[in-house]
């Protein structure tokens, strides 16, 4: 499997991609005016304990206080001595552990999302190329990714030889294979991390930034450029010469993989992954046979459904669902991980009757989530035939970075149909004439929905005239979301006409002939803001744009003549 890195460098923001054969699998933005602050520590100061809930809010200086766990503790702390692990806070309260006012040292652990502050811990972590020191915990670790038990046992010989006196370390996935004087140069650059924390803190008063964690691109170098890296490209000398400092202090062996980019295309169209960078945003994703998964993000969890779609298969029913929903969970476990989605995720494949096959499909999700660098547990399948799944979810997902919510749905993705904004329509012009003098109103509203409301050849608008006794002008306008009503104005017949018309007779257009007139074929209909333009012997045009001018003009239409 071939492995690159692509990085677009730009003075407002950093775009990553991470391809796998060519495939994009990884995709990060981070704009450098944005705060990130997972990773960085923090001398906060506590201004609420909670025992009902076993946690505490800490003013770290974000504004929003953070949230602080009882199981984020730690033995560092003076009345922590005598406990034994997260078993007894349980037992415990924590208001024995923490009191307002007091200063602590805090990592943010979870970036601060929507109307929630950030989540931090008392057990400071600082990664390095191929260790994790945790200065808080005696404890030594192996990524769960090295899975040769001697190549383990080695390595945490080598952890056990290194690591200071009642601190722990994680060795990381990238230490495989590697030497005694490789991994001592990274813990005595993560020890010396730490004592300038400790006297950074000594000397400062709550709240106060200590230590700001790598920006994206050198992250980017610290944690993902490893030996299986065939190719890191970047597109600014900037960039290209900042990779390659970090490399060469990291991996020196991996310098003269970094290239700088030079074309004059995007570097994403040159790679032609910009098109995979943009269906990482879309809710439904085709699957090669023809099928495709719906991904619904909620507050709650995702939710994840299959479908055959246009994949009929060649044997028989069951072999046609299975082969989809095989196809679906390596796709599934890649849009995971490329648009960086974390909580609880349900998916709903589609349901299989033999049990042997329901567990290849658990075991083919399971493969494919070993890839994934964010830690992922599959818990089974639920009575109701639902996959439940976690992915831990440490900052933003890719939607919550490049998206926002739309403004006129709110978020529910949906809006008013035709019909009952027409509705809405006669029940405002029902409110205007019963509170407002005048013999006219003037109401201007997306086009689809004036077409509704004026009716075929005007019979709907004619009713409502007749109903009130006054004069409805119904405008279709482009920009107005098709949820607006705009009432323009309420006055006299002759003035709102003519605002009203959107043509004028002897008018040249250039027009687009949508459709054929229902009751004279050879006639072609186009439309201007939603007004109707009948088009004599314009059906030899349809989809094509023509030259007309405008011979008559009515309420609701006008007859045009090509020229």
């Amino acid at each position: 499997m071939s492995k690159e890195i692509l990085a677009d460098v730009d003075r407002d923001q950093i775009r990553i991609g991470v391809l796998e054969d060519r495939q994009l699998v990884e995709y990060y933005v981070e704009r450098t005016n944005d705060q990130r602050v997972v990773g960085n520590i923090y001398k906060g100061k506590v201004t609420n304990v909670l025992p009902g809930i076993q946690a505490a809010f800490v003013d770290i200086g974000l504004g929003k206080n953070a949230f602080l766990f009882a199981g984020d503790l730690n033995s560092g702390n003076q009345n922590l001595d005598d406990a034994n692990g997260f078993e007894d806070l349980t037992k415990i309260s924590i208001k024995d552990f923490l009191h307002v006012g007091q200063e602590v040292l805090v990592q943010v652990v979870k970036e601060p999302m929507g109307t929630k502050g950030a989540r931090v811990s008392m057990n400071i972590t600082l990664p390095g190329r191929y260790l994790v020191l945790m200065p808080m915990v005696d404890y030594i670790g192996i990524s769960r990714r090295i899975e040769s038990e001697v190549e383990r046992q080695r390595l945490k010989a080598l952890a056990q030889e290194i690591c200071p006196p009642h601190m722990g370390v994680i060795v990381r996935t990238v230490a495989e294979g590697k030497g005694f004087e490789e991994l001592k140069a990274d813990m005595e650059y993560l020890k010396r991390l730490w004592d300038s924390i400790l006297k950074k803190q000594k000397k400062c008063k709550a709240p106060r930034l200590i230590y700001k964690d790598m920006d994206l691109l050198s992250r980017i170098v610290r944690d993902v450029f490893t030996p299986e890296v065939s190719k890191f490209y970047v597109n600014t000398s900037y960039g290209y010469e900042k990779v390659r400092e970090l490399a060469s202090c990291i991996s020196p062996s991996l310098q003269d993989r970094v290239n700088l980019y030079m074309g004059e295309e995007d570097i994403f169209e040159y790679f032609n992954i910009e098109s995979e960078a943009q269906r990482a945003l879309e809710r439904k994703v085709w699957l090669k046979s023809g099928g495709y998964i719906v991904i619904d993000n909620t507050e709650a969890l995702t939710a994840i459904d299959v479908n055959t779609g246009k994949f009929v298969g060649s044997i028989d029913l069951e072999d046609t669902v299975v082969k989809t929903n095989l196809e679906a969970a390596r796709e599934i476990a890649k849009q995971l991980r490329l648009r960086d989605i974390g909580g609880i995720i349900i998916i709903d494949f589609i349901d299989m009757n033999s049990q042997e096959h329901q567990k290849m499909i658990i075991e083919t999700l399971e493969a494919e989530l070993k890839k994934d660098r964010t830690k992922a547990h599959v818990l089974g399948i639920t009575n109701l035939g639902l996959v439940e799944m976690t992915r831990k979810k440490v900052r933003q997902s890719l939607y919550e970075v490049l998206e926002k919510v739309c403004p006129y749905c709110e978020g529910r993705g949906r809006i008013l149909s035709e019909d009952i904004m027409a509705k809405r329509v006669e029940r405002e012009i029902s409110r205007i004439f019963r509170t407002r003098n005048g013999e006219a109103v003037l109401i201007e509203v997306n086009p689809s929905v004036a077409a509704v409301v004026i009716g075929a050849g005007g019979s709907k608008l004619s009713q409502l005239e007749q109903r009130y006794g006054k004069y409805i002008f119904i405008k279709g306008k482009d920009d107005l979301h098709p949820e607006e009503i705009r009432v323009k104005a309420v006055g006299s017949k002759a003035k709102l006409e003519h605002f009203a018309m959107p043509v004028r007779e002897g008018q040249i257009l250039d027009i687009i002939i949508e459709e054929a007139h229902v009751a004279n074929p050879r006639n072609g209909i186009a439309r201007v803001d939603g007004y109707v333009i009948d088009v004599e012997e314009g059906a030899d045009y349809l989809g094509l744009k023509v030259k007309v001018q405008i011979s008559k003009t009515y309420r609701t239409y006008a007859k045009a003549r090509l020229i």
